[in-house]
């Protein structure tokens, strides 16, 4: 079964919401997939799981980096910037 978390970390996870995560990853590690949709780069996630200050950020980033594949999708376009939902979206109109 795949769990796609759209909007990964656009708010600042609280301890408790941490634990729910980390024990969430752990429970499907290596068992299920798990697509993390998000508008940081891998390398900011750190910080937005409370960086140092935090003692399960190591242990989330962990279980997500191990074992994983990631696809960066930049801008089509960056000259207009087009979205992707106006690409590939199912209104045939705003892809003119």
């Amino acid at each position: 079964m795949v769990l796609i978390l759209d909007e990964w970390l656009l708010l600042k996870p609280a301890d408790s919401e941490q634990k729910d995560i980390f024990e969430l990853l752990h429970r499907r590690r290596r068992k299920s997939s798990t697509i993390f949709c998000s508008q940081y780069e891998f390398e900011e996630w750190y910080d937005q799981l409370g960086g140092d200050a935090s003692p399960l950020a190591d242990a989330i980033i962990d279980r997500i980096a191990h074992d994983s594949y990631r696809i960066n999708i930049t801008s089509i376009d960056a000259e207009h910037d087009i979205s992707m939902r106006e690409v590939y979206g199912l209104d045939k109109t705003l892809r003119e």
